[in-house]
């Protein structure tokens, strides 16, 4: 699979997360790979710039015009790889989410809230790949597709009816240039180490809206050992620009998110694989207002035809 990270998210989603070394794409074998990958977080926490805020600051309805409550991200990516058995392979990634969104508007006398489910954004990424036992490098390339709804309203409350913003609909609506390089080596017997840098670059607005664009870097090391557990660390850091176009929000979108992820690979036959990671935030600064979350959590499975 890619050697990229496959994170969905802006700020409403968290940071993005290598969830699979498999996912690095270091393996020479050739065939179809499939796994399922949900990602959970809650975004619960105002901040501003690299401090926490309280909801009651006259700053937070200053910069935003509203008091955002909450927003519950449940993530399902469905992916399926080809490897050719040389030096080439691609990735389809699949997202299907489930969102809830709470805001209370300047003014309101109660919260206006949203539960959006569907598909999200298509990725379809290729990558040539170089690789030895000991080490191997790669270049990644692609695009995000705009499959995912960007129409959805409030459900209930004073702002029901009315367009949610552009950054929490199901899609962004554009089309994403994207491309990565990735590392991996062998450092000992027992600890082996990667890192890889992903760019998403939106190609042009729609509907009067540019999402931000990205740069993830991510790196990691993993305990090699003989039983059927890999434990491994990760630091996963992601640079956003910000919105433009009239329906963005320049003011409070962008900003450095950086997460200590530790997990485990557990394999499961020869052909199947689980993986759990536990992300947690060790330094954030965002632009304006913004909700971040504590902590994300990602689980799933990987199955090689």
């Amino acid at each position: 699979m890619a050697g990229v990270s496959t994170g969905y998210g802006c700020s409403v989603c968290g940071c993005s997360l290598s969830s699979d070394w498999a996912a690095q794409g270091y393996s020479s074998t050739a065939g179809f790979q499939a796994s399922v990958r949900y990602e959970y977080s809650e975004s619960s926490q105002l901040r501003s710039g690299d401090a926490s805020i309280a909801p009651s600051d006259p700053f937070v309805v200053a910069s935003a015009g509203e008091t955002q409550q909450s927003t519950f991200n449940r993530v399902t990516v469905l992916s399926l790889d080809y490897a050719t058995g040389g030096n080439w392979g691609v990735t389809l990634d699949v997202p299907f989410i489930n969102r809830d969104h709470t805001t209370l508007g300047d003014g309101d006398p109660s919260v206006s809230s949203s539960e959006a489910s569907g598909l999200g954004d298509l990725r379809v990424l290729a990558r040539y790949q170089v690789h030895s036992l000991a080490q191997g490098f790669g270049i990644q390339f692609g695009l995000k597709l705009p499959t995912g709804r960007i129409n959805q309203n409030f459900d209930a409350g004073p702002g029901e009816g009315q367009l949610l913003d552009r950054g929490l609909q199901l899609g962004s609506g554009t089309t994403d240039l994207l491309a990565g390089v990735s590392y991996f080596s062998r450092l000992t017997t027992s600890l082996g180490a990667f890192a890889s840098a992903l760019i998403d670059q939106p190609l042009a607005e729609r509907a009067d809206y540019l999402p931000s664009a990205s740069l993830t870097l991510d790196t990691g090391l993993r305990l090699l050992n003989e039983t059927w557990l890999t434990p491994q660390l990760q630091l996963n850091t992601r640079f956003d620009a910000r919105e433009r176009g009239s329906e963005g929000d320049a003011g409070n979108s962008g900003g450095t998110f950086v997460y200590l992820s530790p997990g485990v690979t557990a394999e499961i036959g020869g052909h199947l694989h689980a993986f759990a990671f536990f992300q947690l935030p060790v330094y954030q600064y965002v632009n304006g207002v913004q909700l971040e979350p504590r902590w994300l959590l990602s689980l799933g499975v990987t199955y090689k035809f």
